[in-house]
């Protein structure tokens, strides 16, 4: 029998959340005990970063000799590496797989410095827009994950900053890059990618589907920064061989093309994040 205490129930990723309150454990706590047993220095980091999740576009520059790793870096979970591109000086963490993941790099690299953050992750499509591979500048995300409910209340969707957003396609036009802009589906659990699950999302009119963009969509609305996520969109879930080509290179010079676009309409825009970095 169903009661109503059974109705009422929310499971603990809804349940108690005070969105306003501040958290015990920061970023900055938290890197200041990493420099303290690691004997590192409170460096800032690049004003732009870079997530990776798939380390393709990392990969490159460190064969090309194009990055190098920054020993101050105090997070005990990666490795950030700089490189220069169109006159702009990047940071990049490679392999930055997942939503929660993501969010914490995102927490330690705006602790430290960073102004503006993109990501560039693999993807699935979902509504097609031609053959793969291509990009999507993804504007809102669909929350199938975890992380962004404990920076955000309850909504199906969380949206990217438009203005940045607008500036950032503004400037992805003239790269040569097919690319193009709309919703994604952020999952925690690729291999539960049904296909009833996908039918949903196109019935949502989503582009494609990833691993990080509602996280990190949310973190950023919750705490006033500056983040951009694309979908590189090269399989459709590996249902036929031949899937997740991205291109030469693995779609690294691609994906700097976008990256340097982006970098120009964050400039742009004026959208900087209106927090004060710490040094961490």
């Amino acid at each position: 029998m169903t009661t109503q205490a059974d109705r009422d129930w929310l499971p603990p990723i809804l349940a108690g959340k005070d969105y306003a309150a501040a958290s015990v454990f920061t970023p900055a706590n938290l890197l200041r005990e990493a420099r303290r047993q690691k004997g590192l220095p409170a460096v800032p980091v690049p004003e732009i970063c870079v997530l990776d999740p798939d380390g393709d576009i990392l990969r490159s520059l460190r064969r090309s000799g194009h990055a190098s790793r920054l020993d101050h870096w105090a997070c005990y979970h990666t490795e950030l590496y700089a490189f220069d591109h169109e006159g702009e000086k990047f940071g990049i963490i490679g392999c930055a797989v997942g939503a929660a993941f993501a969010v914490l790099l995102a927490e330690e690299l705006f602790a430290c410095g960073c102004r503006f953050l993109v990501s560039v992750t693999s993807a699935g499509q979902i509504l097609a827009e031609g053959e793969t591979p291509y990009f999507v500048l993804i504007d809102r995300a669909l929350r199938d994950e975890g992380t962004s409910y404990h920076y955000l209340p309850p909504a199906e969707f969380v949206d990217a900053e438009p203005t940045l957003a607008a500036a950032a396609f503004d400037q992805l036009r003239g790269t040569g890059q097919r690319i193009y802009r709309g919703a994604a589906w952020t999952t925690d659990a690729p291999f539960r990618e049904t296909e009833a699950a996908i039918r949903q999302a196109r019935a949502r009119g989503i582009l494609a589907v990833e691993m990080e963009a509602a996280a990190l969509y949310a973190f950023a609305m919750a705490q006033r920064r500056a983040v951009l996520c694309f979908a590189h969109v090269t399989n459709r879930m590996a249902v036929t061989s031949g899937d997740f080509e991205k291109g030469q290179d693995a779609g690294s010079a691609a994906a700097l093309a976008v990256i340097a676009a982006a970098a120009r309409g964050w400039r742009a825009s004026g959208k900087r994040d209106r927090g004060e970095p710490s040094d961490g």
